[in-house]
């Protein structure tokens, strides 16, 4: 539980005092990575104590309520609703005890690949990309379409969205791997019952306390006209850029933004942060534990199905997790998944 968390305040607020003494330092500002992470330090604390002082605030007003019941019953309705409110709070808190990794509290980028199957399999793709926007707003992350390459009849052939927000990256890379889907396909005139594929990868945004050392030399940097179907999440411009590190054969590119500049800025921060992830898992002596982990984008190697045909099932394979409120999942209902995917990696 998270209580333990929760209650010394006297030790967080001391903590915040000692930071901000020392960002009020002139010398601090001329060690950028230091400077960062200690305002990347100041404002987790702040957020933490915000998070204390609700915890209190709606113990109060529950107790108000039970004190309350006595003289009016009839508010029995909004106590029950205070209550769930409450346990949603204090599960969202709870679960953050699991996030721990380095890169845990970080933005993220989440990229979606179809497997074999053309139309199928992009149209699949572009049902995942819904469900983690939606996710995204559910949880209060700021969520950007980065690049998109659509398909030719339906669907997506591939997209990089930008995930904005606390624990970004803990939450997101619990759904790295491949997503199986069973229905009846509406791309299929006989009505017949269809299989598709699709990965998912992960990467912690690589921040400025952490040094990626990129030599000039070894990018090869294009610019191509942007493509996509518009519309609310992407931005058509005339100046995509892509940019591939060259020893590694690590590709990046954005058409999202306005200019050509702001293209190149954001894809050098995908670039850097696929890069680190590449260095992380070399550092953990585990190069190719994740891309094995995904393996083909096929049979056998999903880590979710979501069967819609014959009957409505949605199971993880990790943590057994079932649920047959297919839509509601479809609409980014996913929290429970990744619950208890990061329970399962505790025990």
């Amino acid at each position: 539980m998270i209580y333990g968390g929760i209650f010394d305040l006297e030790a967080k607020s001391k903590r915040l005092e000692e930071i901000e003494t020392q960002l009020s330092d002139a010398e601090l500002w001329n060690n950028p990575q230091k400077s960062t992470g200690l305002l990347k330090e100041k404002k987790r604390l702040e957020n933490k104590l915000e998070l204390d002082k609700r915890f209190d605030r709606d113990i109060q007003e529950i107790e108000t309520y039970f004190l309350l019941l006595e003289e009016d019953p009839g508010l029995i309705d909004e106590l029950q609703e205070e209550l769930q409110n409450f346990s949603r709070f204090v599960e969202q808190q709870e679960i953050k005890n699991y996030l721990s990794g380095e890169c845990d509290t970080d933005n993220a980028f989440l990229s979606i690949h179809p497997g074999a199957g053309g139309t199928e399999s992009q149209d699949w793709a572009e049902m995942l990309l819904r469900m983690y926007l939606r996710f995204g707003e559910r949880m209060g992350f700021k969520c950007q379409i980065v690049d998109v390459l659509a398909g030719e009849e339906a669907g997506i052939k591939s997209v990089t969205i930008r995930i904005e927000g606390e624990f970004a990256y803990g939450y997101m890379k619990q759904e790295i791997g491949v997503h199986r889907l069973v229905r009846i396909s509406p791309f299929d005139a006989n009505k017949r019952r269809h299989t598709s594929f699709a990965a998912i990868f992960v990467y912690p945004e690589v921040t400025d306390s952490i040094d990626i050392q990129i030599d000039t030399k070894d990018l090869r940097i294009d610019t191509y006209k942007a493509s996509g179907k518009g519309g609310q999440h992407v931005n058509t411009t005339d100046s995509a850029v892509r940019i591939t590190h060259i020893p590694t054969n690590i590709v990046a590119q954005c058409q999202s933004e306005r200019s050509q500049h702001q293209n190149r800025e954001r894809a050098m921060k995908i670039l850097q942060s696929r890069i680190y992830d590449l260095e992380l898992r070399n550092k953990m002596k585990e190069k190719d534990k994740m891309e094995n982990q995904k393996g083909e984008i096929a049979w056998g190697n999903q880590i979710r199905s979501y069967v819609l045909h014959p009957y409505q099932n949605i199971k993880d394979h990790r943590s057994g997790l079932e649920r047959s409120d297919s839509q509601k999942v479809l609409d980014g209902d996913i929290f429970q998944f990744i619950k208890a995917s990061l329970k399962q990696k505790r025990k």
